[in-house]
């Protein structure tokens, strides 16, 4: 039997995908499902007039329905705001700011990180969890009773925490519940507190160690340490989840998913992780010109984080480059084939990106400065939040001044010996004038023009007043699959001009 190799190209545009679209909130559930009570209440209280809800593309469906309630019920202006410019967990100040929004309600997921320059209103739709269920799926899970274990979840979670650590701290007595610390929004007090799942056995006294990051606090006892403590984890799998077991990667995990009802032990090979990434950080020891990607303009304090890299770029006698480009995907990056690695300046949740696709690594701002900075040491503590690594931070580390002598090492890539720490003599040279051509023309090195000159192509030739001029003539007609003066497009077909 004859097997055709290729198909008429028809069928590929008359193909039916099966895309199934999120199923709509009725709308009996819509005023819980998205506290449109106090949504309205805080933009009446403070008298916004514009207001911004963001929503991630799930919760879309129901925007057109919730805009006209809240403009109903407070008179404002309301617009939502659909595509974010990065993820969907972070609050989306500059899409908010090109309609002169006055405040951003924030629908969904959300990755907690601080905002620097609008009030924010933050609604996690909070989804149901079967919490007998989830108890016993504890117990089965971890029988010790006297084991010290950590419950976490997923914001659209954390209305259940209460009633779950209620019932597990019965049995279970160095159960630690931890509590969400929801970003200050400069109005927003309510929702400081809001699902707060602090139990008085938890609040911190002068015996104890509070732990705060990722929006997550929790209170250990004075006498214990946190290797000690294995995490229960509510929430499906997601990239918080990650970040989660990257941050505490010397704690066991657990992990319960309320949608398959399903809980299990996390089996995610933390060392075999963590050694990809100390590759990246070898892959950026190796690179001269390192592009500093911003994949965030919403969380504070990212300016500072891209100024103090390039600062601790340019001691480390590397070039840098600074690239604003919304999400980032593979074509995007390949334009800019100079730069030998990228480094992304990203919330803790989108920070840890697989870059095995890109033609350029792309690394966190940690690993450059494990990369950069000799006074860092690898040791197997990671961090995703760049704000951790700020000064005044718990995870920072200065750079050394400097001795004027190189510091060499072995490459674990290449084998070879290579220079590290700082370069006082190629900063300065970076700004030397050079002979060029040997005629009496003087220039700046600068890396990206270098690089440049040494492509094989170099961009369109302009060719001003070399090409003749000829006279418009009628371009063909039809579509792609077929235009009307290829074999078998059936005659004339009408259709765009091209």
């Amino acid at each position: 039997m004859a097997v055709a190799f290729s198909s008429d190209s028809s069928d590929v545009i008359n193909r039916c995908l099966g895309i199934s679209s999120p199923s709509k909130t009725s709308s009996d559930l819509v005023e819980t499902v998205y506290e449109v009570p106090r949504c309205v209440e805080w933009v009446k209280e403070h008298n916004f007039q514009r207001v911004a809800l963001q929503f991630p593309d799930c919760l879309l469906v129901d925007a057109t329905e919730l805009t006209l309630r809240i403009e109903k019920e407070t008179g404002a202006k309301v617009y939502i705001l659909g595509d974010t410019s990065y993820g969907s967990c972070c609050v989306d100040e500059v899409a908010a700011q090109h309609v002169t929004a006055d405040c951003i309600v924030h629908y969904g997921r959300s990755c907690l990180s601080p905002t620097s320059h609008l009030p924010v209103l933050f609604v996690f739709c909070c989804r149901p969890v079967d919490v007998e269920h989830c108890v016993q799926s504890f117990r089965d899970l971890i029988p010790d009773q006297h084991s010290r274990v950590i419950l976490m979840s997923d914001v659209t979670y954390s209305a259940s925490m209460n009633d779950i650590s209620t019932r597990l701290s019965q049995q279970y007595t160095h159960l630690v519940t931890s509590s969400l610390n929801i970003p200050d929004s400069k109005l927003d007090t309510e929702s400081s507190t809001v699902n707060s799942t602090s139990r008085k056995q938890d609040s911190p006294n002068q015996h104890s160690q509070v732990i705060s990051r990722f929006g997550r606090t929790f209170c250990l006892q004075a006498d214990t340490e946190l290797d000690s403590y294995s995490i229960f984890y509510i929430g499906e799998e997601s990239l918080t989840l990650t970040n989660l077991m990257m941050a505490y990667n010397r704690c066991t995990f657990y992990s319960y998913n309320p949608e398959e009802k399903n809980c299990r032990k996390e089996t995610l090979n933390v060392n075999k992780a963590l050694m990809k990434r100390y590759y990246m950080v070898e892959k950026a020891k190796e690179a001269n010109v390192v592009g500093i990607v911003a994949g965030t303009l919403g969380v504070s304090d990212y300016l500072t984080m891209i100024n103090n890299l390039k600062e601790v770029i340019k001691k480390a006698g590397k070039k840098s480059y600074t690239f604003v480009m919304g999400k980032l995907n593979v074509p995007k990056l390949a334009n800019f084939m100079e730069i030998d690695v990228f480094v992304l300046v990203a919330c803790s949740e989108n920070t840890l990106i697989d870059s095995t696709e890109f033609y350029r690594p792309v690394v966190t701002p940690f690993e450059m400065e494990l990369a950069c900075n000799s006074c860092r040491e690898w040791t197997g503590e990671y961090v995703t939040d760049f704000r951790e690594l700020l000064p005044g931070a718990p995870s920072h580390v200065p750079m050394s001044e400097g001795t004027g002598e190189d510091e060499t090492d072995v490459s674990l890539i290449s084998g070879g010996m290579r220079r590290v720490g700082l370069r006082d003599e190629e900063t300065a040279g970076s700004t030397a004038v050079v002979k060029r051509n040997d005629v009496l023309t003087v220039a700046e090195v600068n890396t990206g023009a270098s690089f440049l000159q040494s492509r094989s192509w170099q961009g369109l030739e302009q060719q001003l007043g070399e090409t003749e001029v000829s006279a418009a003539v009628e371009g063909r007609r039809g579509i792609a699959a077929g235009y009307s003066h290829e074999p078998g497009a059936g005659g004339d077909k009408e259709g765009p001009q091209a």
